[in-house]
């Protein structure tokens, strides 16, 4: 309809969930939820489906705007997420979350964990692969 092939869309799709890695999670919501905290599913789906789309259009500039190569942006992103695995092994707050509320969707589990630096790596790649804007900017039955 729109010059998408069924077969990107599957390939973008199996790519996404292997980089999120749903179960590598699992660990992160148990302690939170032992921890009290607070996860809603549906605001994280959501706040998580707008990052990713947010990024798909505007990353690439963002990371050239202040100069950041793609690679450097993952190694960085890395970091992250290893700091935050040195806080859940063992049991220590590097930095402290002063949240009035007792919810954890938005930090940690929607950034870094669901939309992160490998999500948004492979969603650059990808649109330089598959050329979404392209695809979606297209009107239906006309030829590029």
């Amino acid at each position: 309809m729109f010059g998408v092939d069924g077969l990107e869309i599957v390939n973008t799709f199996i790519v996404l969930f292997a980089i999120i890695d749903v179960s590598g999670g699992v660990p992160v919501f148990l302690n939170l939820r032992t921890q009290g905290k607070v996860i809603n599913a549906g605001k994280s789906s959501l706040y998580s489906a707008f990052i990713l789309l947010f990024f798909l259009f505007v990353g690439e500039w963002i990371l050239k705007m202040f100069q950041v190569d793609v690679q450097s942006f993952a190694v960085a992103g890395a970091l992250v997420i290893l700091i935050i695995s040195i806080e859940m092994i063992f049991g220590v707050e590097l930095f402290k979350n002063d949240s009035p509320c007792e919810s954890s969707t938005l930090v940690p589990v929607v950034f870094p964990l669901i939309a992160g630096p490998g999500s948004f790596t492979t969603l650059l790649s990808m649109r330089a692969q598959y050329d979404t804007i392209e695809a979606l900017a297209k009107p239906p039955g006309r030829c590029a």
